[in-house]
């Protein structure tokens, strides 16, 4: 029942992410996954949901595969390692600015990955702007998610 449910939370956020946006801009709903699944139950899971997620990812838009994997999969690993108990100590500021930064990272090593292996997805100056705007679209999520241990 756990897997269908995480099945389906993955499935949605693909269907909103392709439905929702901000200034035409849309939210990166799978790397806030990633990220949950990494805070939650810790850096393997998490970076093998973010291989999957970004597997998917990459199979349904990406004219390769592994630029969303890699990304993805660092996201739910470094999500667990230092934001669950590995340096700091989890707070909704560390919250908000983990998933910011996972968020740029994601879309840096997506972003970097396609340059070099493929052809330039877009200019730099627009890579920038969405991907800023992606984590400050994701970074609110970040004082909900809570690891497991957090008061």
């Amino acid at each position: 029942m756990k897997y269908l449910l995480a099945a389906l939370a993955v499935y949605i956020a693909f269907i909103l992410q392709a439905k929702v946006s901000v200034l035409s801009i849309s939210p990166n709903l799978t790397a806030l996954i990633a990220y949950y699944a990494g805070i939650k139950y810790g850096e393997n899971k998490g970076m093998f949901s973010g291989l999957l997620i970004g597997a998917i990812e990459d199979s349904l838009s990406s004219p390769i595969l592994g630029p969303n994997m890699l990304g993805k999969g660092l996201t739910g690993y470094f999500s667990s390692f230092f934001i669950s108990g590995g340096f700091l100590v989890w707070t909704p500021l560390l919250g908000i600015l983990g998933l910011f930064v996972l968020t740029l990272i994601d879309n840096s090593v997506v972003f970097f990955s396609l340059s070099v292996f493929d052809t330039l997805p877009t200019a730099h100056s627009e890579a920038m702007f969405t991907s800023v705007m992606q984590a400050l679209l994701n970074s609110a999520m970040g004082m909900f998610i809570r690891p497991s241990h957090a008061d």
